[in-house]
């Protein structure tokens, strides 16, 4: 089964990132970026996804240290990058509890757009 775009916008909704930012700064409009969950690559045991980290209008994404959040997405409530993981394993039929994930280093692949890639393994 492949997953699309829709069930992962519902494990991901594009309104986290205003929780994100809300719980991080104390105000969502002081986020430079949308966070979007996106997949790139899947096999039986394994999907490749990332965060894609979208400019808001207006604002500076390089400006924001975006190579500091594999670390803070691992390990922030909001993002619960383990849930996902999850989820995204029930969607692939493979056991939640035994599914690993990895979180990658940012990727800057323009002004507007950076990439945290997002790793979940079937054991």
């Amino acid at each position: 089964m492949s997953i699309s775009q829709t069930q992962l916008d519902t494990i991901f909704p594009p309104e986290k990132s205003d929780r994100f930012f809300d719980a991080l700064y104390g105000a969502a409009e002081d986020g430079a970026y949308t966070i979007r969950l996106e997949c790139t690559a899947q096999t039986p045991e394994r999907l490749d996804c990332i965060f894609a980290l979208h400019r808001r209008p207006g604002q500076c994404l390089v400006c924001q240290l975006t190579h500091g959040l594999p670390h803070v997405f691992r390990r922030h409530p909001v993002i619960n990058a383990a849930g996902v993981a999850q989820e995204l394993a029930a969607l692939a039929g493979w056991d939640p509890k035994t599914v690993r994930w990895e979180i990658g280093e940012t990727i800057q692949k323009n002004d507007s757009l950076h990439l945290i890639p997002f790793t979940v393994s079937a054991v």
